[in-house]
């Protein structure tokens, strides 16, 4: 399988960036690692080893926080680890992130094979060289999942919570009902800059966020309502999301516009 792959690297507003980009047959996905005030969020895919490894080994940090497990975000983790770098994350899947990673064949191929690590868990809050952190648990998108709110500077790093506005399709075990709790919790909080995982710096970070969890809320009335017309999973996936993206038949279906349906109407019990 021949990636192309793509690789850059700045710093914005005291937030050092590295951005890495793979892609193949329609289909291309990128992830950020973030670095500020001696803290490594993330560290990239397995896949792009040589492109973060040498962006991160030119960085200065003590610590690493993942915002959660899934491997575009863990892959060299074990990396910082050999060199003597803590690694933290919320403590549900610790034992798993111990163990040789276990997710399907065209993620291993797009993200490459995550490496055991032994993490440690992640507190509720935590200090860096000036700042003090919040840890908002903002499950949904993964059980583990993560956002990291830098109380100094007023920095917002979500990592998947929000990747684009209008969520045309989700991973199998996702669950809407959880990201709009999400949003809501992060949006209960004072903060200014919001930085994604894919999408970087968001302009306006708060109105994003409002403009997600507005389109999910939105999202899910209509499948209500389509439901309670007598519409099946089916009908209703075919009438919200007409457009069907590579990624599905790629991913042999983890990754599919009716897995919004389907865990809207599974929070409510109608299925």
């Amino acid at each position: 399988m021949l990636l192309k792959k793509q690789f850059e690297q700045g710093e914005i507003n005291g937030v050092v960036y590295g951005n890495g980009t793979v892609a193949f047959q329609g289909v291309k996905l990128n992830v950020y690692c973030y670095i500020i005030d001696g803290v490594c969020i993330d560290t990239g895919a397995h896949s792009l080893r040589q492109q973060f490894q040498h962006f991160l080994t030119a960085q200065s940090f003590e610590q690493v926080v993942l915002t959660h497990h899934h491997e575009d975000h863990s892959g060299n983790a074990a990396f910082l680890q050999q060199q003597g770098v803590p690694i933290y994350i919320e403590e549900s899947l610790l034992k798993e992130c111990a163990k040789k990673a276990a997710y399907p064949l065209y993620r291993r191929l797009f993200w490459g094979t995550r490496k055991p690590f032994q993490a440690q868990p992640l507190a509720n809050t935590f200090t860096s060289k000036t700042a003090t952190w919040e840890v908002i648990q903002t499950p949904g998108h993964a059980i583990d999942h993560v956002a990291l709110l830098n109380k100094n500077t007023g920095q917002l790093f979500t990592g998947d919570l929000y990747v684009m506005t209008k969520t045309r399709l989700i991973l199998r075990e996702e669950s809407i009902p959880a990201i709009i709790r999400s949003l809501q919790q992060v949006l209960a909080y004072d903060f200014d800059e919001v930085f994604c995982s894919h999408a970087g710096l968001l302009k306006n970070g708060r109105k994003a966020l409002q403009a997600k969890e507005d389109y999910l809320l939105t999202v899910q009335d209509k499948a209500f309502s389509l439901y309670e017309q007598g519409f099946t999973v089916s009908e209703i996936d075919r009438q919200l999301f007409s457009k069907k993206y590579p990624i599905t038949r790629f991913s042999r279906g983890e990754w599919d516009s009716q897995h919004i349906v389907t865990s809207i109407l599974k929070e409510a019990n109608k299925i």
